[in-house]
């Protein structure tokens, strides 16, 4: 056996910032934050603080990323609100902020 329990359903006590895709598809494609920003049509640094976390995806920047990387705004909307939600929640585990 390869010592992976079975039978239990993946419940990871993390999640991916957005970020990290949008990184990923970057890599993938050899494009630049400059050059997804070009396509996109928004400001480099913008990109960039989406990629670094510092920035919130909201419905414009979603639906840009949809039509030039790929997916739905949907998709991305709920990643980001996934990723901002277990911050809240690590967060409040830690006392952080307080």
């Amino acid at each position: 056996m390869s010592g992976i329990e079975t039978g239990a359903p993946f419940a990871p006590d993390w999640v991916s910032p957005p970020g990290d895709t949008i990184a990923d598809v970057l890599v993938e494609r050899g494009w630049s934050c400059a050059e997804l920003a070009r396509r996109m049509g928004c400001a480099e640094t913008h990109i960039s603080q989406i990629i670094n976390g510092e920035a919130r995806i909201t419905e414009e920047t979603a639906s840009g990323l949809a039509r030039v990387i790929g997916s739905t705004a949907s998709f991305w909307l709920r990643k980001e609100a996934a990723y901002r939600a277990r911050l809240s929640v690590r967060t409040d585990d830690t006392g952080a902020g307080q």
